[in-house]
């Protein structure tokens, strides 16, 4: 998708990536979305049956993106708040990041 030069692109990953914080892995996944968007770093959006969802606890965070729709947000218990965030309805032009989760920081391999 390009609007007025941005540019959005959802692709499949073929690296493995793992999240790990505090020496914990909160997520590991051999299927990554990549998302592309101009202006941002690549974003590694991973199924929730890859994420230790029960590790996370939803934040009253959330926030607005013109091309991606409205992203709730994710807090660890006893860690960083807001870590993660996902689409629960995404814009239809990247629809496949439906529920998957981002994190900020992710390990490649």
């Amino acid at each position: 998708m390009s609007t007025e030069g941005h540019r959005i692109e959802v692709k499949p990953g073929t690296e493995p990536v793992r999240v790990v914080v505090n020496g914990q892995v909160l997520a590991e996944s051999r299927r990554p979305l990549l998302l592309f968007e101009t202006g941002c770093p690549v974003r590694y959006y991973l199924p929730p049956e890859d994420v230790r969802t029960d590790l996370l606890t939803p934040s009253s965070t959330h926030t607005v993106c013109p091309f991606k729709g409205t992203a709730s947000y994710w807090s660890l218990e006893q860690g960083p708040e807001d870590i993660a965030w996902a689409y629960p309805e995404p814009h239809a032009q990247v629809a496949e990041i439906k529920d998957h989760l981002c994190f900020y920081e992710v390990q490649l391999g």
